[in-house]
């Protein structure tokens, strides 16, 4: 088992004249306290700093040398230390820009170090049977293959973890005001959650800061849990835990698959990599599992429970545990004498004495959110996908084009793919829109394996022939003819052609009564070097539109004298033409 970054944080604490000088946390580390927490005598100075750096350098070499020997989990245990090395040192991170940029360096240059950039050969058809799965199914395990060379790296785009705010975040007097009378209300709301804790007054503030201020904040996670708390409550239920604390990925991520935080902590449970990777989440050149639906929310599920079963099944300390690291929290109840969150609450971090409670309220919010004034919310409905299992490198676009959706939809349904391509030279269970499995596994057998990467599939309207699907797209004939062998245009809406500079790849005819009928028609000839863009914007007509009637792109290069139907209001050309 791999090791897990340790988040360890020292310094003094005292709760009503100094506040944690220690560092705030993102998912499970580090995210560094504001500046008035922090007192000056603690500052880090450029002398400690060095001597920080310097001894991350030393577990990063060593970590290169097992690279080197082919010791890949000596490697990655001194990869890990190195980061270990600065999150145990006392130092406030993101005090320090240096140290900061250092750390963020680090996280990089590890990934590059264990993800080489160099290409190995491409593999062709593994001959891995295809399987369609509905959303919760898993298709058959994949035989297992030598691993591929890693390749490649490319940044995916990012939402801002909400644990970054977190760390900031300070009520208002108003917000404070808790009364007996609502402490009494969360003791009767607390019988309705399915894990037991002790009501606290912080409790009912965060539910006053989310009926105020934060009410935004409530409103877009209650809508946004839809799509993955059915998944969820699931997982968690099949490990163990308690399905209510499901909404820890409210306030972890604001349900955002790709939210990562200031230390690369990333997707819906925030995990950073070292703990991923000791929970089995996959991190290559091609896949980061962190952002995944599935795998992550049951490392999430499995992690809780551990955290849990280590604090005797107490959910509040494995939830402050998750947040700040076990260590901080076994210091804490050192320090206070008893296994208790609240009496350990002076002794940790700020953000993790934000986070609990913070989660507690967000629990009996959306127990019941129209008793707190959030009326009227619809979650939306969960996400619906089929799972098909592909035998090699896919464009992304292709798999969108064969679904008859867009590669942004396939990106979100696939948020753990870091490129526009499933993994080279391996099986992979990719996700593709709800009902469409079927269709694009029958389409997939049209193309071979090892041309998945690179080939596009086009729609075909309602009455077109090969000719008129090689005008509108740039495909030639002879191509459309070699790649689609046997294809009946009269059964079919789908063609496979090469992806080299296709022009048009989907076009549908007007549908009864919006179509221009042939009376309300125009014709003009074409010139030399005319095209469809040309001609419409010397008539004022929209391009795209006059594109479809004649079943051509609207740049397509026209031949002289090539006749071109046009609306019939269509004004007579400008001078210029």
């Amino acid at each position: 088992m791999l090791t897990s970054f340790p988040r360890l944080i020292t310094g003094s604490l005292l709760f009503t004249v100094l506040v944690v000088p220690a560092l705030t946390i993102s998912a499970q580390i580090p995210a560094g306290s504001s500046a008035r927490d922090i007192p000056t005598a603690v500052q880090q100075s450029e002398e400690q700093v060095s001597k920080v750096i310097k001894a991350a350098e030393i577990h990063f070499n060593q970590g290169k040398l097992n690279l080197e020997d082919n010791k890949r989990d000596q490697a990655r245990d001194e990869f890990d230390k190195s980061v270990d090395s600065i999150l145990e040192s006392g130092l406030d991170v993101r005090a320090s820009q240096r140290l900061q940029s250092y750390y963020l360096e680090l996280v990089e240059r590890i990934y590059r170090e264990e993800v080489p950039t160099s290409r190995g050969p491409a593999q062709g058809n593994l001959n891995v049977t295809e399987l369609v799965a509905k959303n919760g199914g898993t298709p058959a395990a994949v035989p297992q293959k030598t691993e591929p060379p890693q390749i490649g790296f490319r940044d995916q785009k990012f939402e801002p973890s909400p644990l970054d705010e977190l760390s900031k975040l300070v009520l208002t007097p108003a917000e404070e005001n808790v009364t007996s009378a609502d402490v009494l209300a969360l003791e009767q709301a607390k019988q309705n959650v399915n894990f037991g804790f002790t009501i606290n007054p912080l409790i009912q503030q965060y539910i006053n800061y989310y009926q105020g201020r934060g009410r935004t904040t409530m409103e877009q996670g209650l809508r946004k849990s839809g799509r993955y708390m059915k998944l969820a409550r699931q997982i968690f239920s099949q490990e163990g835990v308690p399905v209510d604390i499901t909404w820890l990925g409210q306030v972890e991520s604001a349900w955002q698959p790709k939210a990562m935080s200031w230390a690369a902590a990333s997707g819906l449970w925030q995990f950073i990599p070292g703990t991923g990777r000791q929970y089995g989440l996959k991190q290559t050149a091609w896949i980061d599992e962190r952002n995944s639906f599935e795998q992550a929310t049951r490392a999430s599920a499995r992690y809780l429970k551990a955290l849990a079963a280590h604090y005797n099944g107490d959910w509040e300390l494995a939830m402050g545990a998750y947040n700040t690291g076990q260590g901080n929290i076994d210091r804490g109840i050192s320090r206070a004498g008893t296994a208790n969150f609240w009496a350990i609450y002076p002794y940790i971090a700020q953000e993790t004495r934000n986070y609990v409670p913070n989660i507690l309220a967000t629990i009996l919010i959306a127990k019941n959110p129209e008793k707190y004034g959030f009326k009227g919310i619809r979650p939306d409905p969960p996400m619906a996908y089929d799972i098909v299992q592909v035998s090699n490198a896919t464009s992304l676009q292709l798999v969108a084009e064969a679904t008859d959706t867009s590669v942004d939809h396939i990106r979100t349904i696939n948020p753990e793919l870091r490129r526009d391509t499933t993994p080279r030279g391996e099986a992979y269970n990719v996700r593709v829109p709800g009902g469409k499995g079927k269709q694009f596994l029958a389409l997939m057998k049209r193309i071979p394996a090892e041309r998945r990467d690179s080939a596009r599939v086009i729609s075909v309207a309602p009455g077109e022939d090969l000719q008129q699907v090689a005008n509108r797209t740039g495909v030639s004939l002879a191509q459309l003819q070699a790649m689609n062998s046997g294809v009946d245009l009269k059964t079919t809406t789908k063609l496979v052609a090469p992806n080299a500079g296709i022009k048009l790849a989907s076009w549908q005819r007007a549908k009864p009564g919006t179509e221009t009928s042939n009376a309300g028609l125009t014709k003009v000839r074409a010139r030399k070097g005319d095209t469809i863009s040309r001609i419409a914007a010397s008539r004022n007509l929209d391009p795209n539109e006059v594109a479809r009637l004649n079943g051509v792109t609207a740049d397509f290069q026209l031949q002289a004298g090539q006749e071109i139907k046009l609306p019939a209001t269509a004004a007579a050309p400008s001078r210029r033409r």
